[in-house]
């Protein structure tokens, strides 16, 4: 199958909200990104060049068929400042949020997290303490963004982004406590932090904002050190994400 102009054209476009829209595609970057997500998305072409076809070929899905391209075609393509030796078209999945995660777990909020890098190391660290579903607010980035996708390191293909009005999804399920980091917040190593909730996490530079303050239930702090100590006047939303989902998992495995 040969790539025509106007595929390249829609390839190397797909950084546009609008193309990714309206074609149903994403793209995924670089022998990592690609081979870990080859298995888990339906694939609508797959380019690169003949010599990481010859390296890589044998390990690729029987049902997806390379096509070989010169790397000047990838570069057109690519949205990396050096362009790959191979990037993966995928068709958007459609998927519904399981509720039953949502009732008997942990499920990550994002309240206008706006940087693509923040947004693909959360969901990195989703994957990490077992958080499959995370919902965002609909002025959060899309996740299907080519630099969101490549911050993820192959994370997206194990957890799901969701975006909807985090008041009303808040209010859909009433029997779980909500959580937020706030500097008026209780030290969160002070508290007993259950099994079954939502975590809050807010704006790189607003934090969470009244609307969604307002439906949570506990405030929580991540302290610095020593106490009362001049520091950084926040944690990057990232850092904030790690600690707080550590601290919930390390409750519960002690």
């Amino acid at each position: 199958m040969q790539l025509t102009n106007n595929d390249r054209k829609t390839y190397a476009d797909l950084d546009r909200a609008r193309t990714r829209r309206e074609t149903g595609l994403f793209m995924a970057e670089g022998t990592k990104c690609v081979l870990d997500t080859l298995n888990h998305f339906s694939v609508q072409r797959l380019c690169a060049t003949a010599e990481w076809i010859d390296r890589h070929g044998h390990s690729l899905p029987r049902h997806v068929t390379p096509v070989a391209v010169k790397l000047s075609d990838l570069q057109r393509m690519s949205h990396l400042s050096t362009p790959p030796e191979a990037v993966a078209i995928y068709h958007i999945p459609h998927t519904s949020l399981d509720d039953d995660i949502v009732n008997n777990g942990l499920t990550l909020l994002l309240d206008c997290v706006q940087d693509p890098g923040n947004l693909g190391t959360i969901v990195r660290i989703a994957d990490w303490y077992g958080i499959r579903q995370i919902v965002c607010s609909p002025d959060t980035v899309d996740v299907w963004s080519p630099k969101v996708v490549q911050s993820t390191m192959g994370a997206i293909a194990r957890v799901r982004c969701f975006y909807t009005a985090l008041p009303e999804f808040i209010e859909s399920h009433p029997g779980l406590p909500v959580y937020g980091t706030f500097l008026d917040g209780n030290n969160i190593y002070s508290e007993t932090l259950p099994v079954k909730a939502m975590i809050v996490m807010g704006n790189e530079g607003h934090g969470i904002s009244p609307e969604v303050a307002a439906y949570v239930s506990r405030r929580i702090l991540i302290p610095s050190y020593p106490p009362g100590d001049a520091t950084s006047e926040s944690l990057n939303v990232g850092m904030a994400t790690a600690i707080t989902l550590s601290e919930f998992r390390r409750q519960l495995l002690k």
